[in-house]
């Protein structure tokens, strides 16, 4: 009874404290619920389209160390490419024939990239007339800056854990200050700011996840990623078990019940770990966006995260068309725009 009027409470007023958060993030009980009200709240603030967004791993070169990612510096076995900036165009023209309104340039924190270089990319995918969104990193107030200048409307910075010492213990020779100065900047900028967690890290506690809903609440996120750890043998992780999916999805929930109007994903991860449906359970329980990869050749099976990752195997073309197939299976549409989050009035 109590676990049922706490969801009723962040279903109809989108706040809950640490101790609520933390009790329903423990009770498998009351996941169904969780995700049935995640759900009418998706419906009632987002509505029943879901937004595509084109994804392009352009360059598997990363400046960090971080202990549960397969891009990691020191990770020797990891396939490096950069894709040139014309290769980029060329997918770039093809997510936009392929009808996806944003397209998402992702990449480890690979320094070759610098802003001169991604500002004439930025401005040639506005001139498709598709929406820009980047995952490229931590970069200077004045990078940002200028990005933003040439067009690029929203950046994906996931903080992965706001629990400090976690943060920089897995983050090796990273500031967990620095990382949110990152995420206050873009938001100062205009940017629509997206970020997000893993779910499983060793060490992470249920009271650690709540806190990290409270932060993306408190920073207003436009866009919030959850995804469960993925282990990757050739990290210092690559021992530790997978990420549970019940609390993943129960994360999913709880965040659009608190952030009604945010962009929420279905992310790869979930595919990766219940194959062929995986991204359905995530978007009946309050998810709205899905990014197909519209990266091909080596590159696709390069840019290796964690093992075993979902659709690496697929077109972009396939992908576009299963998406579309899928989506319209459970109810839902394709969006018909770039999907801005939308705020409440």
């Amino acid at each position: 009874m109590e676990l049922q009027k706490l969801i009723e409470k962040a279903e109809t007023t989108h706040k809950l404290t640490k101790e609520e958060l933390t009790l329903l993030l423990s009770s498998s009980e009351a996941e169904e619920h969780l995700a049935a009200a995640a759900d009418r709240v998706r419906k009632k603030y987002v509505g029943d389209a879901v937004h595509l967004r084109g994804l392009i791993e352009f360059s598997s070169y990363c400046r960090r160390n971080c202990m549960y990612c397969g891009l990691r510096r020191d990770n020797e076995k990891a396939g490096r490419y950069r894709l040139s900036p014309d290769e980029i165009k060329a997918l770039a023209e093809k997510a936009v024939g392929y009808g996806y309104h944003t397209v998402v340039l992702q990449s480890g924190e690979d320094m070759w990239y610098t802003t001169e270089r991604l500002v004439p990319i930025i401005r040639f995918i506005k001139n498709l007339g598709a929406a820009v969104t980047l995952s490229i990193g931590e970069r200077t107030r004045e990078e940002y800056a200028e990005l933003k200048k040439a067009g690029a409307d929203r950046f994906l910075l996931r903080i992965e854990t706001t629990d400090r010492a976690l943060y920089e213990k897995l983050d090796p020779g990273m500031s967990y200050d620095e990382r949110c100065r990152c995420l206050h900047d873009l938001k100062e900028l205009g940017y629509e700011v997206g970020t997000g967690c893993l779910i499983g890290l060793p060490g992470q506690t249920v009271e650690a996840l709540a806190e990290d809903i409270l932060f993306f609440q408190e920073i207003d996120a436009d866009m919030v990623g959850i995804g469960p750890l993925i282990p990757n043998p050739d990290t210092p992780l690559g021992d530790e078990p997978t990420g549970d999916m019940g609390i993943t999805r129960r994360m999913v929930s709880l965040i659009r019940l608190l952030l009604p109007e945010a962009n929420i994903p279905a992310t790869t991860a979930m595919e990766t770990l219940i194959p062929h449906k995986g991204r359905e359970i995530i978007l009946k329980s309050g998810a709205n966006v899905v990014m197909p990869n519209v990266t091909e050749g080596e590159a696709r099976e390069k840019y290796a995260l964690y093992p075993g990752k979902a659709c690496v195997s697929d077109t972009p073309a396939y992908c576009r068309t299963c998406m579309e197939t899928r989506i319209n299976a459970i109810g839902r549409f394709i969006g018909s725009d770039a999907g801005a989050r939308k705020h409440r009035r």
